[in-house]
């Protein structure tokens, strides 16, 4: 006799402000920056779409970032509508769970959208435990000596570490009964530090299963430089460089897009996009660096979606199959050669925009601007030319 597949769902909890991860360069919230040229919060949702006994992933997310979840671009017929968080980890992951709830799933997974590094073995190891517990989570043992210091001054005792653990995520439960504990929990006057404290709470038995070093929390600055040596591992990386050039006309309008940046003008230059001369360079050097071809053959001119379009759509694009190479930007110049509009006081607007575009710091990026000195179609103000440069690193082919 058979029995049906459980249906298991998980819960993506980025519904922090992530601050602790910021920096001057870096303003995003830690769940929406790169790492290795994709997002955090989309690494750890591929994670769990890579397992194929996950029925249905719901990220929680925080109310004002409905916009820059919506650009993560994700799609699979698995991943659910985001649910707006709460006030606290506690309380998001309750939306989460009523959110699922109309699933009627077996099992929940609950993970920190801040841990992307989680594999697949790790997912299986809490699932496994669930068939003889009522919950499971992944542990690492403490290997420092624990001191005790109530007042953090002076050491009370020393912790015997042999029967301590780090706890990580996921953390898995039987549905029912963590939902019923997160509802009884929400009405005490307590919070909770993660989901198992919950379930230990309420009575149920919760086992431990192996850990993972490399399932570490990015939480501060410095945590963004280990998951990028994590993710470039012992591969042995090259560095590519490519070139674009390109030229745009003017028209009659009243302004021109250059560098992602809307400059008013007594004309406009003619495109089937936005006609942006510079990112379309920038662009064409990108996907030189990585051998794909150049904007034309991504984006024909004969495709009538994208007449009117923001080039910034083509930066990001290439930009992201660098990401898929393993690659990520080292600095990217750009030389736009007009003798109107003025550009140098655009230059740090169009650094951010392509910085931000591409998930790089903006001093990896150059802008120049140059003239003609009156010769030529620029000097005779019929038109605007740029040149671009880009340099990356991609694991070295073997």
């Amino acid at each position: 006799m058979s029995t049906r597949p459980k249906f298991i769902a998980a819960i993506i909890v980025a519904a922090g402000k992530g601050e602790r991860a910021q920096t001057g360069d870096f303003a995003e919230p830690k769940q929406y920056r790169r790492v290795g040229g994709r997002p955090v919060l989309a690494r750890t949702i591929d994670a769990f779409l890579a397992h194929p006994g996950i029925s249905a992933v719901v990220p929680v997310i925080h109310v004002d970032h409905a916009e820059r979840y919506q650009a993560l671009s994700l799609a699979d017929e698995r991943l659910r509508d985001p649910v707006p968080g709460g006030a606290s980890r506690q309380a998001s992951v309750l939306e989460g769970l009523k959110a699922i709830a109309a699933l009627r799933p077996d099992l929940v997974l609950i993970q920190d959208a801040a841990r992307p590094f989680v594999t697949v073995e790790q997912i299986d190891a809490v699932i496994s435990a669930l068939a003889s517990h009522d919950g499971a989570l992944p542990t690492l043992p403490l290997t420092d000596t624990i001191k005790r210091a109530p007042d953090g001054q002076v050491v009370l005792t020393t912790e015997d570490r042999r029967t301590l653990f780090a706890a990580q995520t996921p953390q898995g439960f039987r549905f029912g009964q963590m939902f019923s504990a997160h509802m009884r929990a929400a009405t005490v006057r307590r919070e909770f530090t993660d989901d198992a404290e919950i379930a230990e709470w309420a009575g149920l038995r919760v086992a431990m299963t192996a850990g993972d070093r490399n399932n570490f929390k990015i939480t501060h600055p410095e945590d963004f430089r280990r998951a990028e040596r994590h993710i470039s591992g012992d591969k042995a990386m090259e560095t590519r460089v490519g070139t674009g050039f390109d030229v745009h006309p003017f028209e009659p309008g009243d302004a021109v897009w250059l560098g992602g940046v809307r400059i008013e003008h007594t004309a406009k230059l003619k495109g089937h996009s936005d006609a942006d001369v510079a990112l379309h360079a920038l662009t064409d050097a990108i996907l030189g660096s990585i051998g794909e071809g150049d904007i034309g053959v991504h984006f024909p001119p004969s495709d009538m979606q994208w007449r009117g379009a923001a080039s910034t759509l083509f930066l990001k694009h290439a930009g992201d199959l660098v990401a898929k190479r393993g690659g990520r930007i080292v600095n990217l110049d750009v030389t736009i050669v007009c003798e109107a509009p003025r550009i140098a006081k655009h230059v740090p607007a169009m650094c951010t925009v392509i910085s931000q575009t591409l998930g790089i710091k903006p001093d990896r990026v150059a802008i120049k601007a140059t003239t003609s000195e009156r010769l030529g179609f620029t000097g005779r103000e019929e038109g605007i030319v740029a040149m671009a440069s880009a340099s990356v690193e991609v694991p070295r082919d073997e």
